[in-house]
């Protein structure tokens, strides 16, 4: 986990050859067009206008193009060109896409506390901990939050991917299978994973927050490379704009889950737990050398496991503006 202390220790241990340069400010647009999806910093953003009016008072439009289940066809739209930038979504599937010779850089980074991902299963399911997978379906997003995961708990409990069956299904599928039984467990992040645990009757038996040995994965804001050095001022006072509405979350924790409950159409109870988690941001230049040496032990861990399908030097693939 990255602290301050850590922060400290790292700073300048990347050198600035791995880094691309600060861009000269630019811009070849008025108008930013932002991913979004059902929960998260971008949800909020949209919801309750005040990042859309800080940017107009720099003459910047800004058009909302989702809601995006997750990340992945987040990604493919700023790759296709029907968005420039995605949802603030998982820094694993970015890095798989990458590899997969998508121009896609970061442009800054949040880590939200507490992590909420956990792997679930139904109280009466017999299973009770991760050792107990071992002939079991879980369903997972293929190169996400779900799927690192039960890796990391499969490891951390002595058991390997092929004790168990791997289910990939993107979360408007795997809901419904977890509820039917036609899996056995569910690795899925907020708020969906806080949903079934009701509706279902659910439990966790590996949580992100307390289970997890260190961070594998973080909140990443990405666009491509020709958008970002070409709309450099455009970039920045989106980062900006996206900062001081992380903070405004962090400091209205009650307010700012009620606005995504409305979106999200869930109940009182599955709000008032996630207001219980009293969630916390905290945001990383691209270059910040710290963060990108825990952002690379993570890439690593990930292609050590065949999460993604090669390695990768994070720091080639970010922009600072």
């Amino acid at each position: 986990m990255i602290t301050r202390r850590t922060l400290l220790q790292t700073s300048g241990a990347l050198g600035a050859a791995a880094l691309l340069p600060r861009t000269a400010f630019a811009r070849t647009t008025d108008t930013v067009r932002l991913g979004w999806g059902r929960g998260g910093l971008p949800l909020i953003a949209k919801q309750r206008g005040e990042f859309e009016k800080s940017l107009a008072a720099k003459d910047i439009k800004v058009e909302w193009v989702g809601p995006f289940p997750n990340h992945a066809p987040s990604l493919q739209a700023v790759v296709g060109g029907s968005a420039d930038f995605g949802f603030w979504g998982s820094t694993t599937p970015a890095l798989a896409a990458i590899l997969a010779g998508s121009p896609l850089v970061f442009v800054n980074f949040n880590i939200y506390k507490p992590r909420s991902t956990a792997i679930i299963v139904k109280k009466d399911s017999g299973i009770d901990g991760v050792a107990d997978l071992k002939g079991k379906s879980i369903a997972v997003n293929r190169s996400g939050l779900g799927e690192f995961l039960l890796i990391a708990a499969l490891e951390k409990h002595g058991l390997s991917r092929d004790d168990v069956t791997v289910v990939y299904l993107n979360p408007s599928d795997a809901a419904p299978a977890f509820g039917q039984g036609k899996v056995d467990a569910w690795s899925m992040w907020t708020p969906a994973v806080d949903i079934a645990r009701e509706q279902f009757d659910a439990k966790d038996i590996f949580f992100e927050g307390t289970d997890l040995d260190f961070l594998i994965d973080y909140s990443s804001l990405v666009t491509t490379r020709d958008f970002a050095t070409e709309n450099a001022d455009l970039v920045r006072a989106t980062i900006d704009a996206y900062h001081a509405e992380g903070a405004w979350i962090s400091q209205n924790v009650a307010e700012a889950e009620t606005i995504a409950q409305g979106a999200g159409q869930y109940s009182d109870a599955v709000r008032d737990h996630l207001i219980g988690y009293n969630r916390q941001n905290e945001f990383y230049e691209a270059d910040d050398a710290a963060f990108l040496t825990e952002f690379q032990r993570a890439a690593d861990w990930l292609s050590d496991r065949e999460i993604l399908p090669g390695r990768i030097n994070v720091a080639d693939h970010v922009v600072r503006v």
